[in-house]
């Protein structure tokens, strides 16, 4: 039986503005109304398979437990990566986490950010790999390349192995004539970066070529800590780990590597006109999400998050809206949207970090407006939700409640608050917010004071474990 370890700590800064580090590609609806970790997980449907594993950093572990729930898949264990330390040390952790309850299942690891349109051939390509797994094999799944792709690393497969092929060796992304003469030749495949193996093979081979990762990891989840939904790596133990990737630290130095081909319409979309490439198109090649109008436009994908876009006289282009930025870029220098991101951070805008709503345990938040001395926010907090009992040093609250009703705790009292009722919280105040009823609350926040940052926030009690 399959254990799913779903590799959930990317960035996905290629597709900016609408991925932000606090809200990464992998939990946002792209192509479906599903987010992509959503449908990696959703399409494992059909396959024998135990509850999942997934592999998070801290800042988006609530995105992740919101998400499984979402699909009913809350009952699956969530790492949480006190830093990153690259894809080797992360499926070591998930390896011991599942080892931990006694059993030695197969892990299929998969990022979460993937597009795998043909899912029948994705659970054929499984069922091929499932043997040479069971039988010691460490299995990476290589896509048929469909052109000479110099954005991907290869897989150049040797002599047959049960239904898939040993792993002659793995090769770097290459130029284009490269690319083009492994393309002619038949014999190289994209690699994935997706994996089916023992955990304790694994483990295995990490004693053999990584004994130092290994020993940090083992220590790492010996000290690791449950918290709600989440299993917190010890910190301190897992600092001590090296960084690499499982492809230079097990699968090139492995004896055991085998290659399956996959030809199921896969697409790591990490880029914007990756997207285009996959989306449904008019006739004259736009792909539009949202308001959107064109006028002798083509060939350009127009993404409109909160207004009206309209284009007029424009080809191959990347059009993307949202609350807070626009990016306009040719679609060949679609890669190149990281150096925005890039210099966002460089010079700490808040556009790098997140977007203007922002999505926390109990619901979410929408900055409106903000000035010198005022900010104002719509607030939604979801049934029996309740934010942390806490106060401000520098800021007072007026809260106008919209709709729903407001279980309001303000100082020594404690009262409700309905809607177009409003109440207000001074500086200093201990208060907390709490849904009592089973329809969503929504109301206005206006914060007025010296300094208004979201670390003016001290939690005195918190349902979430952030105080």
């Amino acid at each position: 039986m399959l254990t799913p370890v779903i590799m959930a700590g990317g960035t996905g800064s290629r597709l900016w503005p609408l991925s932000r580090q606090l809200r990464p590609k992998q939990f946002l609806s792209l192509n479906n109304d599903s987010t992509m970790m959503q449908r990696t997980l959703t399409r494992l449907e059909g396959l024998e398979q135990r509850a999942p594993i997934v592999i998070c950093n801290e800042e988006h572990r609530f995105l992740v437990a919101e998400q499984l729930r979402q699909i009913g898949a809350d009952g699956g264990r969530i790492l949480l990566e006190p830093m990153g330390r690259n894809t080797a040390p992360a499926i070591a952790l998930a390896a011991i986490a599942a080892m931990q309850e006694g059993k030695d299942p197969l892990l299929l690891v998969l990022a979460s950010d993937h597009l795998i349109q043909d899912v029948e051939r994705f659970h054929a390509s499984i069922e091929q790999a499932i043997p040479l797994a069971e039988q010691g094999h460490l299995v990476t799944f290589g896509v048929v390349p469909t052109h000479a792709e110099t954005g991907y690393g290869y897989i150049h497969q040797g002599s047959e192995l049960g239904q898939g092929f040993k792993v002659r060796r793995f090769v770097e992304k290459p130029d284009a004539d490269t690319a083009a003469t492994y393309l002619a030749s038949g014999e190289y495949l994209w690699n994935s970066g997706m994996f089916l193996f023992q955990a304790s093979r694994y483990l295995d081979e990490l004693a053999q070529h990584q004994p130092t990762m290994l020993e940090a990891c083992l220590s790492a989840m010996a000290e690791a800590a449950d918290d709600l939904d989440f299993t917190r790596v010890c910190a301190e133990a897992f600092a001590k780990c090296p960084e690499d990737s499982v492809d230079y630290a097990v699968m090139e130095k492995t004896d055991k590597a085998a290659v399956v081909p996959l030809d199921a319409r896969w697409n790591d979309i990490g880029s914007w006109s990756s997207l285009w490439d996959v989306s449904d198109k008019c006739d004259a090649g736009n792909s539009c999400h949202g308001d959107v109008l064109h006028e002798d436009t083509r060939n350009t994908l127009v993404r409109a998050e909160s207004r009206l876009v309209t284009t007029v006289g424009v080809e191959d282009l990347v059009i993307v809206e949202t609350k807070d930025a626009v990016l306009v870029a040719h679609k060949d220098k679609a890669q190149d949207v990281k150096k925005i991101v890039q210099r966002l951070k460089a010079e700490e805008r808040p556009e790098f970090k997140n977007h203007r709503e922002v999505y926390r345990p109990w619901g979410i938040y929408d900055s409106v407006d903000n000035g010198e001395r005022y900010q104002v926010k719509r607030i939604t907090v979801k049934p029996g939700a309740k934010l942390s009992v806490q106060m401000h040093h520098h800021r007072a609250e007026h809260w106008i409640v919209v709709s729903g009703t407001a279980e309001v705790t303000n100082g020594e009292s404690t009262y409700l608050v309905s809607e177009n009722e409003s109440t207000y919280i001074p500086i200093g105040q201990v208060h907390a917010l709490k849904n009592p009823g089973v329809i969503p609350l929504e109301l206005i926040e206006v914060q007025s004071g010296s300094y208004l940052g979201e670390d003016d926030i001290v939690r005195l009690k918190d349902n979430y474990g952030r105080a």
